[in-house]
């Protein structure tokens, strides 16, 4: 299970890729599809949450576009 760590209602569009950047705010950059060739755009970021990670947790973006995390499972 999922618990929400942080609501910001990100709203998400097909061909993007959302992810947690390195400070802890959601961001997106475009997908690149194989064949093709286009120039790497630097990420976008849409909310500046700043969630502070933990060890030993997965972080990422649910369908509501909020900030959540779930325990890894890990030996």
């Amino acid at each position: 299970m999922a618990t929400k760590v942080c609501k910001c209602g990100v709203k998400k569009e097909k061909g993007w890729l959302y992810y947690l950047d390195k400070k802890g705010n959601v961001a997106r950059v475009k997908m690149v599809r194989r064949g093709t060739k286009t120039k790497k755009a630097p990420p976008q970021v849409l909310a500046k949450t700043g969630v502070k990670r933990e060890d030993g947790w997965l972080y990422f973006i649910d369908k509501q576009g909020d900030v959540a995390k779930a325990k890894m499972a890990r030996r």
